[in-house]
């Protein structure tokens, strides 16, 4: 899914930053009666169709597919409150791809006018195709007065609409000045491929002008709730977010370079070197996007899981099983797949099975009960305790059920290391993420003992430590350890 939407929307928004490209170009190559940039211009043009209107539309309805598989509850719940955006969405699409393809063939047997008003055309319909889709991809961050109201206007014009709005256009603007250095960077040296290369570094240049305070804009327009947790909890959003700034102070170097000392040198390895760039851009900045949401799909709306959060208290009392239309027969199978498929699978993406290898179902099914309390925003189970069981026993079939000590073959302060990993870091980071050092620390071995005997009775979301003698005491040696360490760090 990452993979498919960020080469889509890398694609897509190049279909409205190029068309405004064209169209500007051209009137400016026509004013001035430059045939060569004319040339260049509809040479460009047929990129533009092959790569938006053919692979954009192609990764478009992939995109689809793979939302319709991986979200059915979230892409219903998109598609009924705004059906009507979606209606227009669809209109203006169809502009767009009409008026693209009457463009490109009209550059020998329509008038000057009647080409630019048709590429005017084209963009205004491609923007405004982007001014819906934005409205309803920010809601699913913001929906705001929504969750209350239910009325499109509030959950379109959300908190986040306009900063993303601006955001996006600014990208597009951007992405136009690296596909066009792309398609110049095959011709041969020449005065007139240098200043095509200059003028598409001014486009980069505009482009990130606009897409910097707007990004910024963006993160304040988030709430400050969202944007505290994701932070805390959450290390792919700040490590996204730091990588898009990076990536966009590479790529200004990059258009620096091009459009000041390259402009003569530009060859293609350095326009996709460029390209890369410019995707290693979206594809943190669309990964940050969708992390600071969870454990959300919309958010205070639906889990990403696809259960709504108005329905938990149903949830709670009937317990998941009767709500599963298509039952196979394995119950703990079929929960799994209704509360955690969305987000792991047993050893492929987010595995569960090496993190809970060599553990029993008495403790994976506290941790189920307290998912919400992981870091990483899990959503909270909504299930019966039976149903956290029977999903603890579906999980445990597929383990590995030999002691930590075999598994890994570790001893002493590095099994306890492994062990507090295991069985105590999913909820508590020395040091970090929701941390106990202060409790933990600098207690006798008797104390560690007493505490881990109560670990189960301490809060309904913790389980109880299960481990075997020799995890108990590698334990108790590595909070030693880390209490020696302390001390030394403090002297």
């Amino acid at each position: 899914m990452a993979t498919i939407a960020t080469i889509h929307v890398f694609v897509s928004h190049f279909a409205i930053g190029g068309g405004l490209y064209l169209v500007v170009a051209e009137t400016l190559a026509r004013r001035n009666q430059d045939k060569l940039k004319l040339d260049f211009l509809k040479t460009l043009s047929r990129f533009f169709i092959l790569v938006t209107l053919v692979f954009g539309a192609l990764t478009g309805v992939a995109i689809w597919f793979i939302i319709g598989l991986l979200n059915p509850a979230g892409t219903e719940a998109l598609i009924h409150h705004f059906v009507w955006g979606w209606a227009a969405e669809w209109c203006f699409f169809a502009i767009e791809i009409l008026a693209a393809i009457l463009y490109y063939y009209g550059w020998e047997k329509m008038s000057a006018r009647n080409h630019l008003i048709l590429g005017w055309i084209y963009f205004i319909a491609a923007w405004m195709s982007l001014f819906i889709i934005n409205g309803i991809l920010s809601f699913m961050l913001t929906p705001d007065g929504w969750l209350t109201s239910g009325s499109f206007c509030e959950g379109f014009f959300n908190d986040t609409f306009w900063s993303s709005l601006v955001l996006r256009t600014g990208i597009c603007v951007m992405l136009a000045g690296l596909y066009s250095t792309l398609v110049v960077s095959r011709y041969k040296k020449s005065d007139f491929k240098a200043s095509i290369v200059r003028l598409n570094a001014v486009w980069g240049l505009v482009g990130l002008a606009i897409m910097w305070p707007a990004f910024a804009w963006f993160w304040e327009s988030i709430p400050d709730s969202i944007t505290t947790l994701a932070r805390e909890a959450m290390p792919t959003t700040t490590s996204s977010e730091a990588l898009a700034w990076w990536f966009g102070e590479l790529l200004l170097i990059g258009f620096l370079l091009v459009g000041l000392l390259l402009h003569k040198r530009v060859n293609l390895v350095v326009s996709i070197i460029m390209m890369a760039l410019g995707l290693a851009w979206f594809g943190s900045f669309e990964w940050m996007r969708e992390s600071i949401r969870k454990p959300y799909v919309i958010y205070d709306y639906m889990y990403g899981n696809g259960l709504e959060l108005a329905k938990a208290d149903t949830y709670s009392e009937d317990g998941l099983l009767p709500h599963i239309k298509y039952r196979t027969g394995d119950d703990g199978a079929d929960l799994f797949r209704r509360a955690c498929r969305n987000c792991h699978t047993i050893d492929g993406y987010h595995p569960l099975k090496p993190a809970l290898d060599g553990t029993d179902e008495v403790f994976i099914a506290g941790l189920i009960k307290g998912a919400d309390v992981f870091k990483g925003n899990m959503p909270p189970f909504l299930g019966t305790e039976v149903e956290a069981n029977l999903i603890a026993a579906h999980l445990y079939k597929q383990l590995d059920h030999r002691s930590l000590k075999d598994i890994y073959n570790l001893d002493g302060v590095d099994l306890g290391r492994k062990v507090y990993q295991v069985r105590c870091g999913k909820c508590h980071e020395f040091y970090g993420f929701n941390d106990k050092s202060e409790s933990l620390l600098d207690l006798e071995p008797e104390d560690v003992h007493d505490i881990l005997d109560m670990a189960g009775d301490f809060a309904d979301e913790m389980p109880p430590f299960t481990g075997d003698d020799t995890e108990r005491e590698a334990l108790v040696r590595y909070l030693q350890y880390m209490t020696e360490q302390a001390k030394e760090s403090t002297e």
